[in-house]
């Protein structure tokens, strides 16, 4: 166990060897708990939306009407094959 530096601020960086055990990276959240006896417990912090957030993020903003799978799957094999 080692031990880390309170800044000015009041704030501790992380070694890159713990946030690597946490299993975080640049942009994740961590969570904290308080325990008694002045202890605290760092976690990686579990993500707390649903799927069904998701929908609708890929709607296209076209006119006109929806491909048809045909029309899906040749666009697809185009881009497979390098052709725009």
């Amino acid at each position: 166990m080692g031990t880390l530096t309170v800044t000015a601020k009041g704030q501790v960086t992380l070694r890159k060897d713990l946030l690597e055990h946490l299993g975080v990276s640049p942009g994740d959240k961590i969570s904290i708990e308080k325990l008694p006896g002045g202890r605290v417990e760092v976690k990686a912090a579990q993500p707390s939306g649903s799927i069904l957030e998701a929908f609708g993020c890929l709607k296209a903003k076209r006119k006109g009407r929806p491909l048809s799978i045909a029309q899906m799957n040749e666009v697809i094999a185009r881009g497979w094959a390098g052709k725009r």
